[in-house]
């Protein structure tokens, strides 16, 4: 059994911290996403955690064993680079039975290894190709391989996918999580793609600033956020300021509506708050009805159909499956309202 925790882990260079303060267990078997913008920290965490990266202060605990000064050779665990890191002077064989090799396995045992690789992403007759005359895709799967060779406690990739083209990249991202739960070994991926994570992810990890905003499942974190970062960031949400009254009512430019139940109030009353609506939560109504509104722009995106609303200060979306779409054109004067249940409220 390999879990993994993070104590405390927090990591700086000079005056820059990368990483603050970070905690977390993640259990054994698990599909882990680190996910956010460019320069939150997640990559440096990710090293942190393959001991490429020595951490300012904080433990690492695989197993139950502090793993902390341990290098990175000695952890076992399989590691895929955002630039893949192949050798185009190596056979498709060789690159992945390099990790193997180098650990002086005996030539069956590695020969055995590397077929039982080949078979498994899919490359059994490309073993004798260079590097250079194989696809993105391929060479992805070289990677995984490789990375797999060891029979690694856990496998981390940073930003495996983002090279490749969208298609590709979607296809590989479901190959990729049906290969993990397959093998049934710890993986954490790192990725600033919020639909590659909520595919692949068992659990996501939303990180800004160094800092860990919020730990859930991928329905966990689209539908209930943490805080406004988190609802930005995840999809697309209609973030709006708004004033949560002491009578359980929220009032958005002078429209005024009752808390249900199920709406998600993560601030006490008072003004300068911030309401999140995700789109496919707004509703377009006649204009006497809620938030006056102008439709600025629709957008068929095949799947569901997409409206821009101009209300004045912000700009709200609506999202409506085809067979739903109202009979509603460009230019024309709304009345938006929220679905009930379906909205949150933060502190700005």
């Amino acid at each position: 059994m390999t879990e993994l925790s993070l104590r405390r882990m927090t990591k700086r260079f000079g005056r820059l911290t990368a990483v603050e303060d970070v905690t977390l267990d993640i259990p054994d078997g698990t599909f882990v996403c680190l996910l956010g913008p460019s320069g939150c920290g997640k990559t440096t965490l990710l090293r942190l955690l393959a001991g490429l990266e020595t951490p300012t202060e904080g433990q690492v605990i695989v197993a139950g064993e502090d793993q902390t000064t341990v290098p990175p050779e000695k952890r076992e665990f399989g590691m895929v680079f955002q630039s893949l890191a192949l050798f185009p002077h190596l056979s498709v064989a060789d690159n992945i039975a390099y990790p193997l090799t180098i650990r002086g396995r005996s030539k069956a045992e590695v020969r055995e290894r590397v077929e039982t690789l080949l078979d498994l992403v899919q490359l059994s007759d490309l073993g004798d190709r260079r590097i250079h005359q194989l696809s993105g895709g391929q060479r992805q799967r070289v990677a995984i391989a490789r990375g797999l060779a060891i029979d690694p406690r856990v496998f981390l990739l940073d930003e495996p996918l983002s090279a490749l083209d969208a298609n590709l990249r979607e296809h590989m991202q479901v190959e990729l999580r049906q290969l993990q739960q397959r093998l049934g070994v710890t993986t954490i991926v790192v990725t600033h793609d919020q639909k590659e994570a909520l595919t692949m992810a068992d659990v996501v990890i939303v990180m800004n600033e160094g800092r860990v905003q919020q730990i859930g499942s991928p329905m966990e974190i689209y539908r209930d956020p943490a805080n406004a970062f988190v609802a930005g960031f995840i999809g697309t949400s209609n973030l709006l300021p708004c004033t949560l009254n002491t009578d359980r009512s929220i009032e958005v430019f002078d429209y005024r509506f009752d808390v249900e139940e199920e709406d998600r109030l993560k601030s006490d009353p008072g003004a300068g708050l911030v309401l999140s609506v995700r789109p496919e939560d707004v509703r377009l109504e006649a204009p006497s009805t809620g938030i006056p509104a102008k439709v600025i722009f629709i957008r068929d995106l095949g799947e569901s159909i997409q409206f821009v609303l101009d209300q004045g200060d912000h700009e709200i979306y609506a999202l409506y499956a085809p067979s739903a779409r109202p009979d509603i054109g460009l230019g024309e004067e709304v009345g938006v309202t929220f679905a009930p249940g379906k909205r949150v409220v933060f502190p700005a």
